[in-house]
């Protein structure tokens, strides 16, 4: 597994991003993936979830009703839109890969992207 994150930058408030994470390897479907973020300063927070299908997905209350997280197993890739961005969303994103399922504790994932900075204008 290897993880490429892009799609981050700047945006103002109200508006949106596509961020994807491609992986590379050739197993991308036997893994959970996840989307998790750090500001400056705080610990990685968990974003979102999704399972090895797709068909399952959680998010962290933060983030819910706002973000969707979406996978293309033909891809080898993992999306998160992220529509209605304020600006507590600045952070950098990191995707992550896991084989225990959708998981929200940093320490379930296996494999980590070398993430991309959002930045939220008000």
């Amino acid at each position: 597994v290897q993880l490429q994150a892009s799609g981050g930058g700047l945006v103002q408030a109200g508006g949106s991003l596509r961020l994807s994470c491609l992986d590379s390897g050739r197993t991308f479907s036997s893994y959970a993936m996840g989307w998790f973020r750090q500001a400056p300063g705080k610990e990685r927070e968990f974003v979102a979830a999704i399972s090895y299908s797709g068909g399952s997905a959680y998010y962290a209350g933060s983030v819910k009703g706002r973000f969707t997280i979406s996978r293309d197993n033909a891809k080898n890739t993992v999306y998160l839109q992220m529509n209605s961005l304020k600006p507590e969303d600045t952070a950098v994103y990191y995707c992550a890969a896991g084989r225990r399922g959708i998981a929200t504790a940093v320490n379930d994932y296996d494999y980590w992207g070398q993430g991309t900075q959002v930045t939220v204008s008000s």
